[in-house]
């Protein structure tokens, strides 16, 4: 494996890889995988109980919020401690922690809860045990495969989230149909599975920090994307997009009062763009991108916003759920280049710390975007709030074009590792 301090050959192109043939790539998919599946599974059923317990919409609110924040308070050491300690221990200590989550709630499901504070209590742990599961997992990619097989092996992962929140919220509104106990159940068994599969991953080769604590270890990652361009205009790029374009916490005020589609064709709306970005993952898994990477993605984010637009101004049901297919498609060509370039651009000593940094404008940006359409909605209606929002991301895409060239012009999915 190419040492982590050397630079690879921009003018080289990616090779098409096959991450599969690295074993413990095959162990790391099926455990982030099953990860993924459970933790939809975990939200789904959370968020049914905690309504039926209190009837108050706020509440659900507050299921999300309980288990981002963590992920926001302890950015500077979850990337810290992914750069300094086995990432793929990391990865299996989370996972036994959030089944033993899993676990909790599955007790104090038993015990007949009235009230909703222990579950809180709860969601807490499990935030925090997936703050620092999300940096390690995102910074182990790069140390268990080989460069040639990085944009194969991000394209794999992408998919298999994807897969994951498209059945993990049916598999869990299922379970807790038949019996609430039975979703939990099956989180934690799961997440046990993973824990275990990710201790069969070859101890890999990694560039462990092992300078002495301080403020400015701590913050090296925020000034390692600070300084490097290509990466902060790939990280800001998502944060500014998703925080405009996104539609998904109105679909259910379009399936309801614009489409009359009902509860079914707000779960045929949900799945959408799941549909058009696994299909992307797959094809990318076979096919990847070999040139003029920087550009396409900002094509494919403009393209997003097009199709955001076409969604809100749409008032047929087929029309709707073929733009939520192709918005979901030009996300994922995004989010495949933003990510290889973000692994291959990062120096493996810091890896951890920029992923962190990565991970909670992921989750700004998805959290603040819900907040942002929701408020626009009640200011200006629903169909302006989308509308307005895809017309945003295309200046976004445009406007970040323009200020960071050495992204616009990154035509191979390489650069340092």
């Amino acid at each position: 494996m190419t040492d982590p301090a050397t630079p690879i050959d921009p003018s080289v192109g990616p090779q098409t890889g096959n991450a599969f043939r690295n074993r413990g790539f095959l162990f790391y998919w099926i455990a982030r995988t099953l990860s993924g599946f459970s933790t939809q599974i975990i939200s789904v059923a959370v968020g049914w109980q905690v309504y039926d317990i209190t009837r108050d919409p706020f509440d659900l609110g507050l299921v999300g919020l309980v288990q981002f924040a963590p992920a926001l308070l302890l950015v500077l050491i979850t990337g810290s401690v992914s750069d300094r300690f086995n990432r793929r221990l990391i990865m299996s200590i989370c996972l036994l922690a959030e089944g033993l989550c899993a676990a909790a709630i599955f007790a104090l499901t038993l015990s007949g809860l009235v009230v909703v504070w222990p579950i809180f209590a709860v969601l807490v742990c499990f935030g925090i045990a997936r703050a620092f599961f999300n940096p390690a997992a995102q910074s182990l990619i790069a140390n268990i495969v080989p460069p040639e097989d990085i944009n194969n092996a991000i394209a794999w992962n992408s998919s298999g989230w994807q897969i994951a929140t498209i059945t993990g919220p049916v598999a869990g509104g299922l379970l807790y149909g038949v019996l609430p106990e039975a979703a939990y159940a099956t989180a934690f068994l799961l997440m046990v599975v993973g824990s275990a599969l990710m201790l069969w991953v070859p101890r890999p080769a990694q560039k462990t920090l092992h300078e002495k604590a301080s403020w400015e270890t701590l913050i090296a990652g925020f000034r390692y994307v600070w300084h490097e361009k290509v990466v902060l205009g790939a990280i800001s790029l998502d944060l500014f997009a998703v925080l405009l374009g996104g539609a998904t916490a109105l679909l259910p005020v379009y399936a309801r009062d614009i489409l009359d589609v009902g509860p079914w064709g707000l779960g045929l709306l949900r799945g959408g763009t799941g549909i058009g970005a696994v299909t992307v993952a797959i094809y990318l898994g076979f096919r990847p991108i070999r040139d003029q990477a920087g550009l396409l993605m900002f094509v494919f984010v403009g393209f997003f916003g097009l199709f955001t637009v076409v969604f809100g101004l749409s008032t047929i049901v087929w029309l709707s759920i073929v733009a939520l297919i192709l918005m979901g498609a030009c996300d994922m060509v995004s989010v495949y280049i933003r990510e290889t370039l973000i692994q291959l651009w990062t120096p493996d000593a810091v890896r951890g710390r920029v992923n962190a940094v990565n991970m909670v404008f992921i989750g700004a940006s998805n959290e603040l975007g819900e907040f942002r359409a929701g408020v626009s909605a009640a200011l200006i209606g629903a169909v302006p709030a989308v509308v307005f929002g895809g017309i945003g991301t295309i200046a976004v895409a445009g406007i970040w074009a323009y200020a960071f060239p050495a992204l616009r012009r990154a035509r191979h999915l390489t650069g340092r590792v």
